[in-house]
């Protein structure tokens, strides 16, 4: 859904010219582009959460030719979906259930060694025999 069409489908849903439900959503997101280039976060509660995170310097490797690369260090978006929008697009749910049926045992288990690995005696071939004829 392209901006345009969401300025569209909440005209229709709301009855309010398309011009002004226009200017509602370009101030929306004029606003959260300023609070985040200030630095802070922008909780929509049942949705979702943007945040900025700064990225400090590093070195990579060039994966074509292996030789190092400087990467700058930068400010990244990152968003973090809420729990109604992860229902609601059916996300699997992720560490947060409780498990009643298994608990775990206190006591160590005990590991099983490898017995060490046994070197197979390569069997060398025997030179084929000649066979005589026999005489009758």
């Amino acid at each position: 859904m392209t901006k345009s069409e969401l300025v569209r489908v909440l005209a229709e849903d709301f009855e309010l010219p398309r011009r002004q439900v226009n200017d509602l959503v370009e101030g929306l997101l004029d606003k959260i582009t300023e609070v985040l280039k200030s630095g802070d976060k922008v909780a929509l509660t049942p949705f979702g959460q943007f945040r900025i995170r700064d990225r400090a310097a590093r070195i990579a490797r060039n994966p074509q030719t292996g030789e190092p690369v400087n990467v700058p260090a930068k400010r990244v978006l990152k968003f973090t979906a809420g729990r109604t929008l992860k229902e609601a697009v059916g996300a699997p749910k992720r560490g947060g259930a409780k498990k009643t049926a298994a608990k775990k045992s206190t006591a160590k288990k005990s590991v099983a060694k490898k017995a060490p690995a046994v070197k197979k005696a390569v069997a060398k071939k025997a030179p084929a025999k000649k066979k005589t004829a026999k005489k009758r």
